[in-house]
């Protein structure tokens, strides 16, 4: 057997968490700054993430990924944030960013923090000693979640403490407690909530959930059936201000009554579901049929992964969630709806691997039926936990510029952006651009004022 970086057999796959995610509303203009105030100035102390779903894949490799970068030990490879246009735009730096969140079930977090860094290129024995004795540190301080209606796959992983038999308004309560606690013992200047857990099953939309007068009213009738585990993790985060991303494609996070208390209250939010690899290339891919007037005639998407990510997909009702986000770009894109369907299934021995394999059947001139292929082979992780760094300091940053509701600007890091019908990846990125040159410019200016 070989040995890891840490001197250790190397670990066997893990993953974990919990739940969250969306629905659709047109935000309001971003807030344009003017002297003195809304201009995104320097982050005056730390910055807290606080995840949902902490101790899983993705947020083990958010927290030893920027260890490794205030070290010097590795690369910011896949962010966006740390280079030109971004740099000069008053992010919080690294260094200066506090970990905490909660998660439903134990796991033995050495295993997977070793994990992540035999994976990573790190070659400083003693440097990844460091990084796994702070992040054993940082997930000390992990809250115990909720579960509430979110399938039997994921109810399964939890223990015996977490939150059971409360009322909702008791469940937010306990959430709001939670931030509350990180932000004073870490001394906080902000804190930004992400959630990374398991996929839950679709929340089926009602009248209640369209407007927040109706929602308060659910919740204060402690009408169970019409929330999940992210609404409650959605609704605390926007009472306590805090700007929140919601990376997976659970549709109980930001429903419209959600987005509604954000925009009243100016706080930041935005999901849903991370663009981290099929979808990723689909959304790059798929112009290039418009741009020559090539008929595509399906598109058909095959998915193996591993991790606890894929364990749960193995269910329909969670596995319906994610393929609604993964399936809804093509007729966006290309205006039409060719044949298409997305297949994800479980590949134990994959541990933290994904593959895509795309078969794309077009039509050429004269008729001519001709195709493409491709496929993507990436470690989960290792691309979301960048795109994480990104959306915490952008979000950040809105709430210091006092913008609140929907960030649209954010569209090129999700498969199904809140609020933005356009899909192609070059047009969202340059959303984001053009956003950065506004942010940069408005801080220029409070400076010249100032």
């Amino acid at each position: 057997m070989t040995r890891d970086k840490l001197g250790a057999p190397p670990a066997q796959p893990g993953d974990t968490v919990t739940p969250q995610a969306a629905v659709q509303k047109h935000p309001p203009e971003p807030h344009r700054g003017s002297c003195g105030r809304g201009t995104g100035g320097p982050l005056q102390g730390a910055l807290g993430v606080w995840m949902i779903g902490a101790l899983g894949s993705i947020a083990t490799t958010v927290i030893i990924g920027t260890l490794a970068l205030r070290k010097g030990l590795t690369e910011p490879l896949g962010m966006l944030t740390t280079g030109d246009p971004f740099k000069d735009m008053a992010l919080a730096d690294l260094t200066a960013i506090e970990f905490g969140g909660c998660d439903i079930r134990p796991t033995e977090q050495r295993s997977v923090a070793r994990q992540v860094l035999n994976l990573s290129d790190i070659a400083d024995p003693a440097g990844c000693r460091e990084i796994e004795n702070a992040f054993l540190q940082i997930v000390s301080r992990i809250d115990k979640g909720t579960a509430r209606n979110c399938g039997d796959a994921i109810q399964q992983l939890t223990d015996s403490s977490v939150m059971r038999d409360c009322s909702l308004r008791e469940e937010v309560a306990e959430i709001r407690r939670c931030l509350q606690q990180f932000k004073r013992e870490r001394s906080l200047t902000e804190v930004v909530v992400v959630n990374l857990a398991s996929t839950e099953p679709p929340l089926e939309l009602d009248r209640c959930h369209m407007d927040l007068q109706a929602f308060e009213t659910c919740l204060d009738r402690n009408d169970a059936a019409a929330v999940k585990a992210s609404t409650i993790y959605a609704y605390a985060a926007v009472r306590e201000g805090c700007p929140y991303i919601n990376f997976t494609p659970s549709s109980g996070a930001l429903v419209p009554a959600i987005i509604q208390l954000a925009e009243k209250n100016k706080v930041p939010v935005m999901g849903n579901d991370g663009k981290t690899g099929e979808t990723l290339v689909k959304s790059a891919l798929a112009p290039m049929f418009t741009c020559r007037n090539l008929a595509v005639l399906s598109w058909e998407g095959f998915n193996i992964l591993g991790n606890m990510d894929g364990s749960i997909l193995r269910h329909p009702d969670n596995r319906e969630s994610k393929i609604k986000t993964k399936d809804q770009i093509l007729s966006r894109i290309l205006g039409y709806a060719p044949h298409s369907r997305v297949h994800i299934d479980y590949v134990p021995s994959l541990d933290d691997q994904k593959t895509a394999w795309d078969f794309i059947h077009f039509k050429g001139f004269l008729g001519a039926k001709m195709s493409l292929q491709f496929v993507w082979q990436g470690y989960d992780s290792m691309l979301a936990a960048p795109l994480v760094l990104d959306l915490v300091r952008l979000a950040d940053l809105a709430k210091r510029r006092g913008e609140g509701g929907l960030m649209p600007q954010l569209a090129c890091y999700f498969k199904a952006p809140l609020g933005v019908e356009e899909q192609r990846l070059y047009e969202q990125f340059k959303m984001l651009l053009d956003y950065a040159e506004l942010a940069t410019a408005t801080r220029s200016h409070h400076e010249i004022c100032v």
